[in-house]
């Protein structure tokens, strides 16, 4: 029972899209939870969240097996080891709720959204985090993703949890006060996102738009390191950029030239000239070998009319360097995978230009990250994302991606421009709808229009600490409350 509700969660998310399924999920994990002892909380935890990362990111076995070269079986552990370990998040969740946050008062119904929102938000940094999969994500299209300009996707999450938390609490006690307490808080949370959603809190900077062009390679993952297939990757790009000269933006994807930009100026400088003159800004991945022996960088630079360098922040494990190095490598071929010894950026970098605008460049994952993006967003009038989602193959990663900067772009009140290898590439207004995308697994150029907005939401200003911060005083009060000489009573 514990596994199956959890695995309904990822039925909430891209690409099934079916959001009562999230709802769902968490009204079963109260009842669950609702009367175990804490053992029992923690074994049910755990396999709660085997079900929620065994279907929500089980993608992680084609980037083991396919790209990384490991066995069947090798790929099959350490799959299941990765989603053991997340796994343990919700262990961990359901043994201090069952234990410490269910007895307090109001523990039953606002200690459960409460506790949820905490975990998530420590999954996003702990060990480097692995922000992926929140259960508010569900909602960039329903009456809550009226709260995401303001708090974030957490509040989404909290607003899930506290619906499913309040109909087990109404349906436990079944009293009228009980479904009146749960009307309530339903009203707050759905008619109060509702309300909220029609509401503008940017505005277009001018009438006229910016023209994007995305090119979207297709280039196979198994051919793109090799140094035999660089002249083609070469031969492709500078075929496909003659017709774009002239567009504002040109986004070429995560490592689209697959060697270090210092090797790769006289191929770059044409290019550039050519753009600078047609008034076109090109943004395009490129590995970047630093000054200091030993610093590589996974990079994005702006050429032709726009300028900067940008050092991705947020490292993928094993993908982009190694944990415990002086160990693992050279055991197997995954812990010695092509540019896997990155080191991280700056926190502190500025925005790249293109023209007169600011552009806060993201690479791959680190668009999950919110509080990262609403930092970036301050500075900047739109927002870029380039990633190599071929490392998810023909699986739910790309989708799931997706959605996560849609929500990105609402929080924000900014466009995305979304650049990818083999998709989906987008074009994301500041609503977070999609207004252009691309096929997955072809070649092309994606065009569209990008409004530069003006202003900020108050998730952008004050990013996640405002809720977070609301949290752990909402557990202070509740672990407070238990102390009161009404409460001993009541208990007594």
């Amino acid at each position: 029972m514990s596994v199956l509700a959890g695995a309904l969660v990822t039925l909430s998310l891209a690409p099934y899209n079916f959001w009562p399924a999230g709802i769902l999920a968490c009204l079963a994990l109260c009842a669950l939870l609702g009367r175990c002892s804490g053992r029992q909380a923690l074994w049910r935890g755990w396999l709660f969240g085997l079900g929620f990362f065994g279907t929500g990111v089980s993608w992680v076995y084609v980037s083991i097996h396919v790209y990384g070269y490991a066995s069947i079986p090798l790929a099959v552990f350490l799959t299941v080891l990765f989603c053991a370990g997340l796994a343990l998040f919700h262990a961990l969740f359901a043994w201090c709720y069952a234990r410490w946050i269910r007895p307090l008062p109001a523990g039953l119904t606002l200690g459960f959204p409460v506790l949820w929102v905490l975990f998530e938000w420590l999954r996003g940094w702990v060990l480097t985090g692995f922000p992926w999969l929140y259960l508010g994500y569900a909602h960039i299209d329903t009456p809550l993703a009226g709260w995401a300009p303001i708090t974030g996707v957490f509040g989404l999450s909290f607003a899930c949890a506290i619906t499913a938390s309040s109909l087990y609490l109404a349906w436990r006690r079944r009293r009228a006060s009980a479904w009146a307490s749960a009307a309530i808080s339903l009203a707050i949370t759905w008619a109060g996102g509702a309300l909220l959603k029609p509401v503008e809190w940017v505005a277009p900077a001018s009438e006229s738009s910016l023209q994007v062009a995305l090119y979207q390679p297709n280039i196979p993952q198994e051919k793109k390191w090799d140094r035999d297939y660089l002249p083609h990757i070469l031969r492709q790009y500078g075929t496909v950029m003659a017709p774009l000269y002239g567009a504002d933006i040109v986004v070429w994807p995560e490592s689209a030239v697959p060697r270090y930009y210092q090797d790769m100026t006289r191929w770059f400088e044409p290019i550039a000239n050519r753009a600078a003159e047609r008034g076109t800004t090109l943004i395009s991945g490129v590995p970047w070998r630093g000054s200091e022996p030993g610093r590589y960088y996974n990079s994005i630079v702006a050429l032709g009319e726009g300028e900067g360098v940008y050092h991705k922040q947020r490292l993928v494990p094993f993908g982009e360097y190694v944990p415990l190095e002086e160990w693992l490598r050279g055991l197997i071929a995954f812990f010695d995978l092509p540019m896997s010894g990155f080191t991280p950026g700056s926190p502190d970098q500025a925005a790249l230009r293109a023209g007169p605008w600011r552009v806060a460049p993201l690479i791959c994952y680190e668009i999950v990250y919110p509080q990262q993006v609403a930092q970036a967003s301050r500075d900047a009038d739109l927002l870029l994302t380039i990633s190599n989602d071929s490392w998810f193959g023909d699986s739910i990663g790309p989708l799931q991606h997706l959605q996560m900067a849609q929500l990105r772009a609402l929080e924000n009140g900014r466009y995305v421009v979304r650049g990818t290898n083999n998709g989906v590439s987008a074009i994301i207004d500041q609503r977070g709808q999609l207004q252009a995308q691309s096929e997955q697994f072809v070649e092309t150029v994606l065009t569209g229009e990008v409004q530069v907005m003006l202003g900020e939401t108050p998730f952008t200003r004050f990013g996640v600490t405002p809720l977070i911060s609301g949290c752990w005083l909402a557990l202070a009060v509740m672990w407070l409350s238990s102390y009161s000489p009404s409460e001993r009573r009541r208990r007594r």
